[in-house]
């Protein structure tokens, strides 16, 4: 074994920090400046045109509220072990997320929460990320896939066929899952990860579903606010029923967090294209709610990336 000298590990952490928040910022701002689609002149005009400090200001705590309610449910599910206090959990689920900035479908975020428990308990920790994550992905499956047969009943993208066959799908998978569930791979399966759910507490399930709800509820109407803004005037359902299929289907394709924006704004052109809304709209306002949930949070988890101590060196 090779040992490594506490000042060595040291160094290792710092430079650790600085790859993370100096690629976290390096990714936003190529993404911002390389991207000839944003028109910032029409964005510059139509802001003058319906700016709004009240506006502003609504969106913005929609951005609050959309990160409260995810630091809540972590703080509600690490209870399960114990306590920890609200600026503890913010500090942790802001510090993951700028961790895992640029990694596949956010897989840093996981570590990144580990690394502020015992090592004793990584495992458990990862579970809990993966139930705090699961539930706002099948939120965005059931809304979603709500959302895509109210569109399709209106416009008619695919035929009853093809619902039938992506129906059958569905159940096919499920039936797979279902009779599969005992097969174990290295100590996992579906039966064990089913048992270790029903140790956590209902009541904890019950609060990390409510909150799930809401948190989906404010991004969603966020979004549905911002097009507002940009003058869009479309019956609500139908807005609402496009904003859900756009994230259930962006939700389902891998990616990394720092192309977040542009892998739900190429399927949200594809949508709102078919409702006569303008490109530029859809790619700017995709952004925006990129930069508002996001950048801005990432920022703040950079503080955190930057003091965090980690208990190998304690």
């Amino acid at each position: 074994m090779i040992s490594i000298s506490d000042k060595a590990k040291q160094f290792l952490i710092v430079v650790t920090k600085l790859l993370i928040v100096g690629g976290s910022f390096y990714f936003i701002y190529s993404q911002l400046a390389n991207n000839d689609k944003l028109d910032w002149q029409k964005f510059i005009v139509l802001f003058k045109k319906n700016q709004s400090i009240a506006g502003i200001s609504f969106i913005l705590l929609l951005s609050l509220l959309n990160r409260f309610f995810e630091i809540l449910k972590w703080q509600n599910l690490v209870s399960y072990l114990h306590q920890i206090s609200l600026p503890e959990a913010t500090k942790q689920v802001l510090g993951a997320l700028t961790a895992g900035l640029f990694t596949p479908n956010g897989v840093g975020e996981y570590a990144g929460k580990a690394l502020f428990f015992e090592k004793s308990k990584t495992k458990i920790i990862v579970f809990l990320n993966l139930i705090c994550n699961g539930i706002q992905m099948i939120l965005s499956i059931i809304f979603g896939l709500f959302g895509l047969l109210y569109f399709n009943s209106n416009y008619n993208i695919i035929t009853s066929k093809t619902v039938l066959i992506l129906f059958g799908f569905c159940l096919l998978l499920f039936g797979i899952l279902f009779f599969s569930k005992k097969i174990d791979i290295k100590g996992y399966s579906i039966e064990r990860m089913i048992q270790k759910t029903n140790e956590i507490p209902k009541s904890i399930h019950q609060k990390n579903i409510f909150l799930a709800i809401c948190r989906y509820l404010v991004f969603s109407h966020q979004y549905y606010f911002l097009f507002l803004a940009f003058d869009v005037d479309l019956p609500y359902l139908t807005m609402m029923a496009t904003i859900a299929s756009v994230y259930f289907l962006a939700s389902s394709l891998p990616t990394f967090q720092f192309l977040d924006f542009a892998v739900k704004g190429s399927v949200a052109v594809y949508f709102f294209g078919i409702l006569g809304v303008n490109e530029w709209i859809v790619v700017f306002i995709s952004t925006l709610m990129w930069f508002l949930n996001v950048v801005l949070p990432v920022v703040i988890g950079s503080y955190y990336v930057m003091n965090f101590k980690t208990k190998i060196v304690q």
